[in-house]
């Protein structure tokens, strides 16, 4: 059974938090944000990367709103305010579909937008195979059906593993170090925003705002390949879909963009210069194609 609960008060009249129990209890956070003026269209769903959280959206929310959209936007368990699972094995995209999909019958919601950065685009296209009516449209942040070997071994090299920051400067240094590749020339106020939104302040100090655990999952031997879903992918084909490349991206490849404008030739798609994996969405690039994908399921 899922059930729904509303947590804290309500954060001005356009905000509202929720706590959603999926089937085995764990709860996921929702940010609940109303559109602004008439309602255009379906919902648009917010699923960020693999080790982080709703924030990773807050500079799209309000444009996104001011579309006449209401949006969702999620914490994957594990991650910011929702719960932490306390079997790991659970931390996989496929019990993550099923959190979703619980969410959006219980606050029913029948279709929506889904916006995807990484991992939520993995769980975009799981969702298109297990439920493609639930899908009005799909934007995918710098990720395929296949993953380019590259960008999965740089992942691999810092989940988990980041010590402890001593104080807020520290941490965005921290961040730097692990992301200045995916984003050259970014000035000191930038790597703090970013720190702001993936870490968190505990009593021993800040730390990423993720349960250290998702690291074992993420941790699969190199030399073992990793499932593929271009069946998945495939799912999308008669449903409107945008794919947003970082220009720098190791994970998602020239090539396999290729592959996948040769399934869904209609599919939208830009590259956004000079960032590596993945855009923050706030680039002109980027939220062109957002904006493009949205107004294609305005209401008739």
């Amino acid at each position: 059974m899922v059930i729904a609960s509303k947590i804290g008060k309500r954060q001005g009249p356009m905000m509202i938090e929720h706590k959603i129990s999926g089937q085995d209890g764990v709860r996921t956070y929702v940010a609940d944000f109303a559109a602004h003026g008439a309602v255009t269209g379906p919902p648009v769903v917010c699923l960020h990367g693999l080790t982080r959280n709703h924030k990773d959206f807050l500079g799209v929310i309000d444009p996104i709103r001011m579309l006449g959209r209401r949006v969702l936007a999620l914490d994957i368990r594990g991650r910011g305010r929702s719960d932490w699972d306390p079997n790991p094995a659970n931390y996989n995209p496929l019990i993550y579909t099923q959190d979703v999909l619980g969410i959006l019958h219980t606050l029913e919601v029948k279709r929506a937008v889904f916006l995807g950065t990484s991992m939520g685009g993995i769980i975009t296209m799981l969702v298109a195979a297990f439920s493609p009516q639930t899908i009005a449209g799909a934007v995918l942040n710098d990720i395929g059906p296949e993953f380019d070997p590259n960008g999965i071994k740089r992942i691999q090299s810092y989940v988990g593993k980041i010590r402890t920051a001593a104080n807020w400067d520290e941490a965005a240094s921290m961040i730097r170090t692990i992301g200045g590749a995916a984003f050259p020339g970014r000035d000191d106020a930038f790597w703090m925003e970013f720190a702001r939104k993936t870490c968190i302040e505990t009593k021993d100090g800040i730390v990423f705002d993720y349960d250290p655990a998702i690291a074992k999952v993420a941790a699969s031997p190199q030399d073992q390949s990793l499932p593929t879903l271009w069946d998945q992918f495939s799912c999308l084909k008669p449903i409107p879909t945008a794919l947003i490349r970082g220009a720098l991206s190791d994970l998602l490849s020239n090539f396999i963009v290729e592959r996948m404008q040769a399934i869904k030739p209609d599919m939208i798609y830009a590259e956004v210069p000079n960032v590596g994996h993945a855009p923050t969405l706030e680039e002109l690039e980027a939220w062109t194609v957002i904006e493009n994908l949205i107004k294609r399921t305005n209401l008739i």
